[in-house]
Protein backbone atom coordinates (compact mmCIF):
# COMPACT_ATOMS: atom_id res chain seq x y z
CA UNK A 1 0.00 0.00 0.00
CA UNK A 2 1.05 3.55 -0.33
CA UNK A 3 0.29 6.95 1.59
CA UNK A 4 1.07 10.73 1.00
CA UNK A 5 0.82 11.02 4.85
CA UNK A 6 2.65 7.74 6.35
CA UNK A 7 3.71 9.03 9.37
CA UNK A 8 0.26 10.33 10.00
CA UNK A 9 -1.12 7.28 8.92
CA UNK A 10 1.36 5.37 11.44
CA UNK A 11 0.80 7.92 14.33
CA UNK A 12 -3.32 7.20 13.48
CA UNK A 13 -2.47 3.51 13.96
CA UNK A 14 -0.35 3.47 16.78
CA UNK A 15 -2.70 5.37 18.85
CA UNK A 16 -5.60 2.56 17.92
CA UNK A 17 -3.01 0.16 19.37
CA UNK A 18 -2.34 1.42 22.57
CA UNK A 19 -6.38 2.01 22.70
CA UNK A 20 -6.73 -1.81 22.20
CA UNK A 21 -3.46 -2.30 25.06
CA UNK A 22 -5.13 -0.10 27.28
CA UNK A 23 -8.57 -2.18 27.25
CA UNK A 24 -6.50 -5.35 28.00
CA UNK A 25 -5.81 -4.50 31.52
CA UNK A 26 -9.03 -1.73 31.61
CA UNK A 27 -10.98 -4.10 33.63
CA UNK A 28 -8.58 -4.66 36.33
CA UNK A 29 -10.27 -2.21 38.47
CA UNK A 30 -13.68 -2.36 37.14
CA UNK A 31 -14.28 -6.14 37.38
CA UNK A 32 -16.18 -6.02 40.73
CA UNK A 33 -18.47 -3.15 39.27
CA UNK A 34 -18.92 -5.37 36.18
CA UNK A 35 -19.86 -8.50 37.70
CA UNK A 36 -22.54 -6.88 39.59
CA UNK A 37 -23.86 -5.11 36.28
CA UNK A 38 -24.99 -8.55 35.12
CA UNK A 39 -25.94 -10.14 38.48
CA UNK A 40 -23.11 -11.41 39.82
CA UNK A 41 -21.92 -11.49 43.76
CA UNK A 42 -17.99 -10.54 44.27
CA UNK A 43 -18.16 -14.28 45.67
CA UNK A 44 -18.66 -15.81 42.42
CA UNK A 45 -15.55 -14.73 40.98
CA UNK A 46 -14.82 -17.90 39.41
CA UNK A 47 -18.01 -17.21 37.17
CA UNK A 48 -16.38 -13.62 35.89
CA UNK A 49 -13.23 -15.75 34.67
CA UNK A 50 -14.76 -15.53 30.78
CA UNK A 51 -14.80 -11.45 30.99
CA UNK A 52 -11.30 -11.93 30.76
CA UNK A 53 -10.22 -15.11 29.64
CA UNK A 54 -12.90 -14.17 26.32
CA UNK A 55 -11.17 -11.13 25.74
CA UNK A 56 -7.78 -12.80 25.78
CA UNK A 57 -9.07 -15.79 23.65
CA UNK A 58 -10.51 -13.04 20.99
CA UNK A 59 -7.05 -11.40 20.62
CA UNK A 60 -4.89 -14.89 20.16
CA UNK A 61 -7.07 -17.32 18.31
CA UNK A 62 -7.65 -14.96 15.44
CA UNK A 63 -4.70 -12.94 15.35
CA UNK A 64 -3.33 -15.36 12.44
CA UNK A 65 -6.36 -15.11 10.67
CA UNK A 66 -6.07 -11.60 10.73
CA UNK A 67 -2.99 -11.66 9.52
CA UNK A 68 -3.50 -13.68 6.78
CA UNK A 69 -5.98 -11.44 5.65
CA UNK A 70 -3.90 -8.39 5.67
CA UNK A 71 -1.50 -10.27 3.46
CA UNK A 72 -4.29 -10.55 0.59
CA UNK A 73 -6.49 -7.54 1.11
CA UNK A 74 -5.99 -3.80 1.51
CA UNK A 75 -4.07 -3.42 5.15
CA UNK A 76 -5.96 -0.71 5.92
CA UNK A 77 -9.30 -1.80 5.13
CA UNK A 78 -7.95 -4.33 7.86
CA UNK A 79 -7.62 -2.09 10.04
CA UNK A 80 -10.84 -0.71 9.53
CA UNK A 81 -12.47 -3.97 9.94
CA UNK A 82 -10.74 -4.34 12.93
CA UNK A 83 -11.95 -1.33 14.58
CA UNK A 84 -15.33 -1.63 13.46
CA UNK A 85 -15.19 -5.50 15.75
CA UNK A 86 -13.42 -2.95 18.32
CA UNK A 87 -16.15 -0.70 18.28
CA UNK A 88 -19.29 -2.87 18.05
CA UNK A 89 -17.87 -5.00 21.03
CA UNK A 90 -17.10 -2.24 23.34
CA UNK A 91 -20.87 -0.84 22.89
CA UNK A 92 -22.23 -4.80 23.57
CA UNK A 93 -20.32 -4.72 26.22
CA UNK A 94 -21.19 -1.62 27.61
CA UNK A 95 -24.88 -2.14 27.23
CA UNK A 96 -24.70 -6.20 28.63
CA UNK A 97 -27.05 -6.98 31.80
CA UNK A 98 -26.31 -10.70 31.01
CA UNK A 99 -22.64 -12.72 31.78
CA UNK A 100 -23.16 -14.40 28.17
CA UNK A 101 -23.47 -10.75 26.50
CA UNK A 102 -21.01 -9.77 27.89
CA UNK A 103 -18.06 -12.32 27.22
CA UNK A 104 -19.69 -11.99 23.98
CA UNK A 105 -18.55 -8.17 23.87
CA UNK A 106 -15.22 -8.73 25.15
CA UNK A 107 -14.61 -11.86 22.59
CA UNK A 108 -15.03 -9.27 19.87
CA UNK A 109 -13.32 -6.75 21.26
CA UNK A 110 -10.22 -8.72 21.50
CA UNK A 111 -10.61 -9.73 18.05
CA UNK A 112 -11.03 -6.04 17.03
CA UNK A 113 -8.03 -4.87 19.25
CA UNK A 114 -5.63 -8.10 18.27
CA UNK A 115 -5.75 -7.71 15.16
CA UNK A 116 -4.79 -3.99 14.86
CA UNK A 117 -1.11 -4.82 15.87
CA UNK A 118 -0.01 -7.32 12.76
CA UNK A 119 -1.96 -5.21 10.63
CA UNK A 120 -0.06 -1.92 11.99
CA UNK A 121 3.75 -3.68 12.06
CA UNK A 122 2.65 -4.94 8.06
CA UNK A 123 1.71 -1.33 7.26
CA UNK A 124 5.09 0.08 8.57
CA UNK A 125 6.89 -3.06 6.34
CA UNK A 126 5.02 -1.58 3.22
CA UNK A 127 5.25 2.13 4.05
CA UNK A 128 9.31 1.72 4.60
CA UNK A 129 11.95 -0.18 3.58
CA UNK A 130 14.03 -2.55 5.14
CA UNK A 131 16.74 -0.47 7.48
CA UNK A 132 14.83 2.50 7.85
CA UNK A 133 11.78 0.82 9.47
CA UNK A 134 13.54 0.47 13.09
CA UNK A 135 11.70 3.93 14.34
CA UNK A 136 8.60 2.95 13.09
CA UNK A 137 8.37 -0.51 14.92
CA UNK A 138 9.93 1.44 18.13
CA UNK A 139 6.76 3.67 18.00
CA UNK A 140 4.23 0.77 17.37
CA UNK A 141 6.03 -1.40 20.70
CA UNK A 142 6.12 1.91 22.51
CA UNK A 143 2.50 3.17 22.63
CA UNK A 144 1.18 -0.72 22.61
CA UNK A 145 3.37 -0.70 26.31
CA UNK A 146 2.15 2.75 27.44
CA UNK A 147 -1.80 1.53 26.51
CA UNK A 148 -0.80 -1.36 29.23
CA UNK A 149 0.42 1.64 31.23
CA UNK A 150 -2.70 4.07 30.83
CA UNK A 151 -5.75 1.13 30.92
CA UNK A 152 -5.54 0.63 34.52
CA UNK A 153 -5.07 4.91 35.18
CA UNK A 154 -7.99 5.16 32.33
CA UNK A 155 -10.41 3.01 34.09
CA UNK A 156 -9.94 4.23 37.08
CA UNK A 157 -10.17 7.90 36.38
CA UNK A 158 -13.83 6.99 34.60
CA UNK A 159 -14.91 5.07 37.14
CA UNK A 160 -14.11 8.04 39.52
CA UNK A 161 -16.30 10.19 37.24
CA UNK A 162 -19.07 7.92 36.17
CA UNK A 163 -18.91 3.93 36.02
CA UNK A 164 -18.08 1.14 34.64
CA UNK A 165 -20.07 1.24 31.27
CA UNK A 166 -18.73 4.81 30.54
CA UNK A 167 -15.06 3.37 29.97
CA UNK A 168 -16.74 0.57 27.04
CA UNK A 169 -19.07 3.82 25.53
CA UNK A 170 -15.23 5.78 25.58
CA UNK A 171 -14.21 2.89 23.75
CA UNK A 172 -16.39 3.05 21.44
CA UNK A 173 -16.34 6.61 21.01
CA UNK A 174 -12.59 6.49 20.34
CA UNK A 175 -13.07 4.02 17.54
CA UNK A 176 -14.93 5.39 15.32
CA UNK A 177 -13.00 8.77 15.70
CA UNK A 178 -9.39 6.49 15.32
CA UNK A 179 -11.79 4.74 12.08
CA UNK A 180 -11.87 8.13 10.21
CA UNK A 181 -8.85 9.42 11.11
CA UNK A 182 -7.26 6.29 9.72
CA UNK A 183 -9.54 6.94 6.32
CA UNK A 184 -8.39 10.48 5.64
CA UNK A 185 -4.62 9.72 6.41
CA UNK A 186 -4.30 6.36 4.90
CA UNK A 187 -4.12 5.78 0.82
CA UNK A 188 -4.84 3.45 -1.84
CA UNK A 189 -3.16 -0.21 -1.69
CA UNK A 190 -0.63 -0.75 -4.34
CA UNK A 191 -0.96 -4.53 -3.94
CA UNK A 192 -3.41 -6.46 -6.01
CA UNK A 193 -6.89 -7.31 -4.28
CA UNK A 194 -8.76 -10.28 -4.75
CA UNK A 195 -11.05 -10.13 -7.61
CA UNK A 196 -14.55 -9.64 -6.61
CA UNK A 197 -17.53 -10.65 -8.30
CA UNK A 198 -19.98 -8.55 -9.54
CA UNK A 199 -23.30 -7.77 -7.09
CA UNK A 200 -26.19 -6.67 -8.16
CA UNK A 201 -27.47 -2.88 -6.38
CA UNK A 202 -30.43 -4.68 -4.93
CA UNK A 203 -28.58 -7.01 -3.12
CA UNK A 204 -26.05 -4.35 -1.55
CA UNK A 205 -29.61 -2.73 -1.10
CA UNK A 206 -30.71 -6.10 0.73
CA UNK A 207 -27.75 -6.32 2.94
CA UNK A 208 -28.08 -2.53 4.06
CA UNK A 209 -31.42 -3.80 5.10
CA UNK A 210 -30.69 -6.46 7.15
CA UNK A 211 -28.00 -4.82 8.56
CA UNK A 212 -29.82 -1.66 9.97
CA UNK A 213 -32.60 -4.09 11.32
CA UNK A 214 -30.27 -5.98 13.00
CA UNK A 215 -28.86 -2.73 14.66
CA UNK A 216 -31.92 -1.31 15.66
CA UNK A 217 -33.71 -4.87 16.66
CA UNK A 218 -30.53 -6.09 18.56
CA UNK A 219 -29.71 -2.54 20.14
CA UNK A 220 -33.66 -2.10 21.52
CA UNK A 221 -33.56 -5.76 23.12
CA UNK A 222 -29.95 -5.09 25.13
CA UNK A 223 -30.74 -1.57 25.86
CA UNK A 224 -34.43 -1.99 26.59
CA UNK A 225 -35.53 1.31 27.18
CA UNK A 226 -37.42 1.67 30.17
CA UNK A 227 -40.18 3.83 27.95
CA UNK A 228 -40.64 0.69 26.03
CA UNK A 229 -40.23 -2.25 28.56
CA UNK A 230 -43.11 -0.73 31.02
CA UNK A 231 -45.41 0.12 27.58
CA UNK A 232 -48.70 -1.64 27.96
CA UNK A 233 -49.09 -0.58 23.87
CA UNK A 234 -45.53 -1.23 23.26
CA UNK A 235 -44.04 -3.49 26.47
CA UNK A 236 -45.00 -6.92 25.09
CA UNK A 237 -41.99 -7.41 22.59
CA UNK A 238 -39.60 -7.33 25.56
CA UNK A 239 -41.02 -9.56 27.84
CA UNK A 240 -39.02 -13.07 28.25
CA UNK A 241 -40.20 -16.34 27.66
CA UNK A 242 -41.09 -17.98 30.32
CA UNK A 243 -38.26 -19.87 32.24
CA UNK A 244 -36.00 -17.11 30.65
CA UNK A 245 -34.71 -13.62 32.08
CA UNK A 246 -32.10 -12.84 29.39
CA UNK A 247 -32.86 -9.50 27.42
CA UNK A 248 -32.64 -11.85 23.50
CA UNK A 249 -34.79 -14.26 25.00
CA UNK A 250 -37.67 -11.90 24.49
CA UNK A 251 -39.60 -11.66 20.63
CA UNK A 252 -37.80 -8.40 19.94
CA UNK A 253 -34.77 -9.98 20.94
CA UNK A 254 -35.47 -13.07 18.70
CA UNK A 255 -36.21 -10.77 15.96
CA UNK A 256 -32.78 -8.98 15.85
CA UNK A 257 -30.99 -12.71 15.95
CA UNK A 258 -33.17 -13.55 12.90
CA UNK A 259 -32.11 -10.04 11.33
CA UNK A 260 -28.70 -11.47 12.27
CA UNK A 261 -28.47 -14.99 10.56
CA UNK A 262 -29.94 -12.72 7.42
CA UNK A 263 -27.05 -10.43 7.19
CA UNK A 264 -24.67 -12.94 7.55
CA UNK A 265 -26.20 -15.06 4.69
CA UNK A 266 -26.57 -11.95 2.75
CA UNK A 267 -23.17 -10.54 3.10
CA UNK A 268 -21.07 -13.75 2.70
CA UNK A 269 -21.02 -13.10 -0.89
CA UNK A 270 -18.77 -10.09 0.13
CA UNK A 271 -16.47 -11.88 2.75
CA UNK A 272 -16.33 -15.42 1.94
CA UNK A 273 -14.17 -15.51 -1.53
CA UNK A 274 -11.88 -13.77 0.53
CA UNK A 275 -11.87 -15.93 3.66
CA UNK A 276 -11.69 -19.02 1.68
CA UNK A 277 -8.75 -17.73 0.30
CA UNK A 278 -7.54 -16.94 3.33
CA UNK A 279 -7.75 -20.77 4.27
CA UNK A 280 -10.71 -21.15 6.81
CA UNK A 281 -10.13 -24.41 7.68
CA UNK A 282 -6.39 -23.74 8.61
CA UNK A 283 -7.55 -21.09 10.42
CA UNK A 284 -10.58 -22.73 12.45
CA UNK A 285 -7.19 -25.44 13.38
CA UNK A 286 -4.88 -22.99 15.18
CA UNK A 287 -7.83 -20.95 16.34
CA UNK A 288 -8.42 -24.20 18.30
CA UNK A 289 -4.84 -24.71 19.27
CA UNK A 290 -4.37 -21.61 20.83
CA UNK A 291 -7.69 -21.18 22.31
CA UNK A 292 -7.47 -24.48 23.76
CA UNK A 293 -3.97 -23.06 25.10
CA UNK A 294 -5.31 -20.06 26.54
CA UNK A 295 -8.72 -21.76 28.34
CA UNK A 296 -5.72 -24.18 29.98
CA UNK A 297 -3.73 -21.70 31.64
CA UNK A 298 -5.60 -18.63 31.82
CA UNK A 299 -8.12 -20.40 33.82
CA UNK A 300 -5.97 -22.43 36.10
CA UNK A 301 -6.34 -21.52 39.84
CA UNK A 302 -2.45 -20.92 40.64
CA UNK A 303 -3.03 -21.79 44.23
CA UNK A 304 -3.78 -25.26 43.81
CA UNK A 305 -3.23 -26.15 39.78
CA UNK A 306 -1.09 -25.62 36.57
CA UNK A 307 -3.92 -26.14 34.11
CA UNK A 308 -7.33 -25.35 34.23
CA UNK A 309 -10.25 -27.88 35.13
CA UNK A 310 -10.63 -28.23 31.56
CA UNK A 311 -7.56 -28.86 30.75
CA UNK A 312 -7.09 -32.62 30.68
CA UNK A 313 -9.36 -32.44 27.77
CA UNK A 314 -8.45 -29.27 26.46
CA UNK A 315 -4.86 -30.04 25.90
CA UNK A 316 -5.39 -33.44 23.67
CA UNK A 317 -8.19 -31.34 21.82
CA UNK A 318 -5.49 -28.72 20.61
CA UNK A 319 -3.03 -31.52 19.97
CA UNK A 320 -5.23 -33.01 17.96
CA UNK A 321 -5.75 -29.85 16.18
CA UNK A 322 -2.23 -28.88 15.65
CA UNK A 323 -1.62 -32.51 14.09
CA UNK A 324 -4.57 -32.27 11.43
CA UNK A 325 -3.51 -28.58 10.68
CA UNK A 326 0.30 -30.23 10.22
CA UNK A 327 -1.17 -32.36 7.69
CA UNK A 328 -3.75 -29.95 6.25
CA UNK A 329 -0.22 -27.29 6.13
CA UNK A 330 0.70 -29.78 3.41
CA UNK A 331 -2.13 -30.15 1.30
CA UNK A 332 -3.42 -27.21 1.23
CA UNK A 333 -3.32 -25.57 -2.08
CA UNK A 334 -2.36 -21.86 -0.24
CA UNK A 335 -1.90 -22.28 3.56
CA UNK A 336 -3.31 -20.16 6.54
CA UNK A 337 0.67 -19.92 7.37
CA UNK A 338 2.70 -19.95 3.89
CA UNK A 339 4.83 -22.92 2.95
CA UNK A 340 8.34 -20.72 3.39
CA UNK A 341 7.08 -17.89 5.50
CA UNK A 342 8.94 -19.41 8.64
CA UNK A 343 12.21 -18.76 7.31
CA UNK A 344 15.87 -17.30 8.27
CA UNK A 345 15.52 -15.18 11.41
CA UNK A 346 11.91 -15.69 11.97
CA UNK A 347 11.97 -18.43 13.67
CA UNK A 348 14.12 -17.12 15.95
CA UNK A 349 12.20 -13.72 16.21
CA UNK A 350 9.41 -16.15 17.39
CA UNK A 351 11.76 -17.92 20.03
CA UNK A 352 12.62 -14.45 21.82
CA UNK A 353 9.25 -13.03 21.72
CA UNK A 354 7.85 -16.02 23.43
CA UNK A 355 10.26 -15.39 26.13
CA UNK A 356 10.26 -11.32 26.28
CA UNK A 357 6.45 -12.02 27.05
CA UNK A 358 7.38 -14.90 29.94
CA UNK A 359 9.70 -12.45 31.38
CA UNK A 360 7.54 -9.12 31.19
CA UNK A 361 4.30 -11.40 32.62
CA UNK A 362 6.38 -12.35 35.90
CA UNK A 363 7.28 -8.57 36.83
CA UNK A 364 3.60 -7.43 35.96
CA UNK A 365 2.36 -9.61 37.69
CA UNK A 366 4.55 -10.56 41.20
CA UNK A 367 6.29 -7.08 41.51
CA UNK A 368 3.04 -5.93 43.18
CA UNK A 369 2.75 -9.03 44.83
CA UNK A 370 6.27 -8.30 46.02
CA UNK A 371 5.20 -5.23 46.92
CA UNK A 372 1.97 -5.95 49.36
CA UNK A 373 3.90 -8.87 51.34
CA UNK A 374 7.08 -6.68 52.16
CA UNK A 375 6.25 -2.83 51.75
CA UNK A 376 2.26 -2.22 51.78
CA UNK A 377 -0.64 -3.72 52.53
CA UNK A 378 -2.60 -0.94 49.67
CA UNK A 379 -3.05 -2.36 46.32
CA UNK A 380 -2.99 0.74 44.32
CA UNK A 381 0.30 1.80 46.20
CA UNK A 382 1.44 -2.11 44.95
CA UNK A 383 0.87 -1.06 41.77
CA UNK A 384 2.24 2.51 41.67
CA UNK A 385 5.74 0.94 41.97
CA UNK A 386 5.41 -1.52 39.16
CA UNK A 387 5.01 1.72 37.13
CA UNK A 388 8.68 2.39 37.82
CA UNK A 389 8.91 -0.63 35.34
CA UNK A 390 6.47 -0.16 33.03
CA UNK A 391 7.36 3.54 31.95
CA UNK A 392 10.74 2.27 31.28
CA UNK A 393 9.35 -0.16 28.62
CA UNK A 394 8.58 1.95 25.85
CA UNK A 395 11.27 4.41 26.34
CA UNK A 396 13.38 1.53 25.95
CA UNK A 397 11.37 0.60 22.82
CA UNK A 398 11.57 4.03 21.34
CA UNK A 399 15.58 3.81 21.58
CA UNK A 400 15.93 0.70 20.17
CA UNK A 401 13.58 1.46 17.31
CA UNK A 402 16.52 4.65 16.73
CA UNK A 403 19.71 2.10 17.71
CA UNK A 404 18.61 0.02 14.39
CA UNK A 405 19.74 3.04 12.11
CA UNK A 406 23.49 1.57 12.75
CA UNK A 407 23.35 -1.02 15.08
CA UNK A 408 22.00 -4.85 14.40
CA UNK A 409 19.16 -6.34 15.74
CA UNK A 410 20.91 -9.30 17.22
CA UNK A 411 23.39 -6.81 19.10
CA UNK A 412 20.31 -4.25 20.19
CA UNK A 413 18.25 -7.69 21.23
CA UNK A 414 21.25 -9.30 23.06
CA UNK A 415 22.58 -6.22 24.84
CA UNK A 416 18.58 -5.21 26.28
CA UNK A 417 17.64 -8.83 27.35
CA UNK A 418 21.49 -9.05 29.45
CA UNK A 419 20.12 -5.91 31.06
CA UNK A 420 17.00 -7.06 31.86
CA UNK A 421 18.38 -10.45 32.96
CA UNK A 422 21.15 -9.05 35.03
CA UNK A 423 18.08 -6.99 36.63
CA UNK A 424 15.87 -10.34 37.04
CA UNK A 425 18.37 -12.13 38.88
CA UNK A 426 18.99 -9.34 41.51
CA UNK A 427 15.21 -9.11 41.65
CA UNK A 428 15.20 -12.67 42.54
CA UNK A 429 17.57 -12.12 46.04
CA UNK A 430 15.08 -9.69 47.04
CA UNK A 431 13.89 -9.20 50.35
CA UNK A 432 12.90 -7.01 53.22
CA UNK A 433 11.78 -3.35 52.27
CA UNK A 434 13.89 -2.66 48.83
CA UNK A 435 11.34 -2.11 47.00
CA UNK A 436 11.42 1.39 49.08
CA UNK A 437 14.79 1.70 47.80
CA UNK A 438 16.39 3.99 45.05
CA UNK A 439 18.44 0.47 44.27
CA UNK A 440 14.62 -1.21 43.44
CA UNK A 441 13.99 1.99 41.14
CA UNK A 442 16.95 1.91 39.22
CA UNK A 443 16.90 -2.57 38.62
CA UNK A 444 13.05 -2.06 37.23
CA UNK A 445 14.24 0.85 35.41
CA UNK A 446 16.98 -1.08 33.60
CA UNK A 447 15.10 -4.31 33.46
CA UNK A 448 11.79 -2.29 31.58
CA UNK A 449 14.64 -0.23 29.52
CA UNK A 450 15.81 -3.93 28.92
CA UNK A 451 13.09 -5.56 27.49
CA UNK A 452 12.00 -2.57 26.03
CA UNK A 453 15.07 -2.77 23.74
CA UNK A 454 14.08 -6.10 22.60
CA UNK A 455 10.92 -5.36 20.84
CA UNK A 456 11.37 -3.20 17.14
CA UNK A 457 14.61 -5.43 16.70
CA UNK A 458 12.31 -8.83 16.97
CA UNK A 459 9.97 -6.95 14.44
CA UNK A 460 12.45 -5.44 12.62
CA UNK A 461 14.66 -9.02 11.98
CA UNK A 462 11.24 -10.72 11.33
CA UNK A 463 9.50 -9.07 8.67
CA UNK A 464 13.40 -8.08 7.12
CA UNK A 465 13.56 -11.94 5.90
CA UNK A 466 9.57 -12.49 5.45
CA UNK A 467 8.31 -12.21 1.92
CA UNK A 468 6.49 -8.95 1.71
CA UNK A 469 3.26 -11.18 0.44
CA UNK A 470 3.52 -12.94 4.29
CA UNK A 471 4.23 -9.87 6.56
CA UNK A 472 0.47 -10.15 7.44
CA UNK A 473 0.87 -13.55 8.83
CA UNK A 474 4.66 -13.21 10.38
CA UNK A 475 3.75 -10.15 12.12
CA UNK A 476 0.33 -11.90 13.86
CA UNK A 477 2.85 -15.02 14.61
CA UNK A 478 5.02 -12.36 16.64
CA UNK A 479 2.21 -10.89 18.49
CA UNK A 480 0.81 -14.89 18.91
CA UNK A 481 3.94 -15.90 20.27
CA UNK A 482 4.40 -13.18 22.68
CA UNK A 483 0.98 -13.54 24.55
CA UNK A 484 1.76 -17.72 24.49
CA UNK A 485 4.41 -16.78 26.58
CA UNK A 486 2.69 -14.68 28.59
CA UNK A 487 -0.33 -17.02 29.50
CA UNK A 488 1.71 -20.50 29.70
CA UNK A 489 4.67 -18.74 31.48
CA UNK A 490 2.93 -17.27 34.19
CA UNK A 491 1.18 -20.18 34.87
CA UNK A 492 4.31 -22.37 34.63
CA UNK A 493 6.69 -20.28 36.70
CA UNK A 494 3.72 -19.61 39.40
CA UNK A 495 2.63 -22.93 39.88
CA UNK A 496 6.86 -23.54 40.55
CA UNK A 497 7.06 -21.10 42.72
CA UNK A 498 4.12 -21.77 45.06
CA UNK A 499 5.10 -25.69 44.75
CA UNK A 500 8.17 -24.30 46.98
CA UNK A 501 6.00 -21.87 49.01
CA UNK A 502 4.01 -24.99 50.17
CA UNK A 503 6.62 -26.72 50.84
CA UNK A 504 7.97 -24.56 53.28
CA UNK A 505 4.94 -23.59 54.82
CA UNK A 506 4.06 -27.56 55.57
CA UNK A 507 7.37 -27.81 57.17
CA UNK A 508 7.07 -26.06 59.62
CA UNK A 509 4.37 -27.22 62.81
CA UNK A 510 2.95 -23.45 63.44
CA UNK A 511 3.93 -21.10 60.63
CA UNK A 512 3.23 -17.85 62.02
CA UNK A 513 2.34 -14.95 59.64
CA UNK A 514 6.09 -13.75 59.22
CA UNK A 515 6.25 -17.23 58.15
CA UNK A 516 3.72 -16.81 55.49
CA UNK A 517 5.57 -13.56 54.65
CA UNK A 518 8.74 -14.95 53.91
CA UNK A 519 7.43 -17.85 51.98
CA UNK A 520 5.73 -15.44 49.69
CA UNK A 521 8.83 -13.35 49.49
CA UNK A 522 10.85 -16.61 48.52
CA UNK A 523 8.20 -17.71 46.01
CA UNK A 524 8.09 -14.24 44.43
CA UNK A 525 11.80 -14.73 44.08
CA UNK A 526 11.55 -17.94 42.52
CA UNK A 527 9.30 -16.49 39.64
CA UNK A 528 12.10 -13.71 39.03
CA UNK A 529 14.60 -16.20 38.70
CA UNK A 530 12.39 -18.43 35.93
CA UNK A 531 12.10 -14.72 34.13
CA UNK A 532 16.12 -14.31 34.82
CA UNK A 533 16.63 -17.63 33.01
CA UNK A 534 14.47 -16.82 30.02
CA UNK A 535 15.52 -13.36 29.38
CA UNK A 536 19.13 -14.88 29.26
CA UNK A 537 17.69 -17.57 26.88
CA UNK A 538 16.45 -14.60 25.04
CA UNK A 539 19.16 -12.96 24.80
CA UNK A 540 21.45 -15.58 23.78
CA UNK A 541 18.77 -16.28 20.60
CA UNK A 542 19.24 -12.75 19.97
CA UNK A 543 22.27 -13.18 18.34
CA UNK A 544 20.70 -15.37 15.54
CA UNK A 545 18.66 -12.02 14.64
CA UNK A 546 21.71 -10.55 12.63
CA UNK A 547 24.84 -8.55 14.18
CA UNK A 548 24.93 -5.97 11.09
CA UNK A 549 22.08 -3.28 10.46
CA UNK A 550 19.94 -4.35 7.85
CA UNK A 551 19.95 -3.10 4.46
CA UNK A 552 17.84 -3.00 1.74
CA UNK A 553 19.13 -5.47 -0.86
CA UNK A 554 16.44 -6.15 -3.53
CA UNK A 555 13.21 -3.76 -2.17
CA UNK A 556 11.50 -6.83 -0.24
CA UNK A 557 14.07 -8.59 1.86
CA UNK A 558 17.66 -7.92 3.58
CA UNK A 559 20.21 -10.22 4.18
CA UNK A 560 23.00 -9.21 7.02
CA UNK A 561 25.86 -11.60 8.56
CA UNK A 562 24.33 -13.98 11.33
Amino acid sequence: MTSQRPKALLATASVAVALAAADTYVVVLALPDMMQGVGLGIDALQKATPIISGFLLGYIAVLPLIGRLADLVDRQRILMWCLALFTIGSAITAVAVDLTVLVAGRVLQGIGGGGLVPATLAIVASLWPVGQRGTAFGVVGAVQEVGSVLGPLFGALILHLWDWRAIFWVNGIGGIVLAILIRLTGGRSSRSELASTTIPRWWHALTAVAALACVALLGLALVAPESLTTSIEYGDPFVPYEGHDARLMTPVGLWGLGALSALLVLSARYWWPILRRADLFGALLIATVLGCLVLTFSSANPETEVVGPMGLWLLPLGLVAMAVYLWWHRRAKEPLIARGAVVGRVLPALAVSLLVGTAIVAIVVDVPILARLTVTDDQTEAAVILVRFLIAVPVGALVGGWLLRKVGPGIVSAVGLALAAVGLFAMSRWSGNVLDTAQATVVLIAVGLGVGLAIAPVNDAALADARESDHGVTSALIVVSRMVGMVVGLALLTAIGLHQYYQEISAISAPTEADYRAAGVRQVNTVFLGAAIAATVAALLSWFLGRKPLQRIDGERATTAL
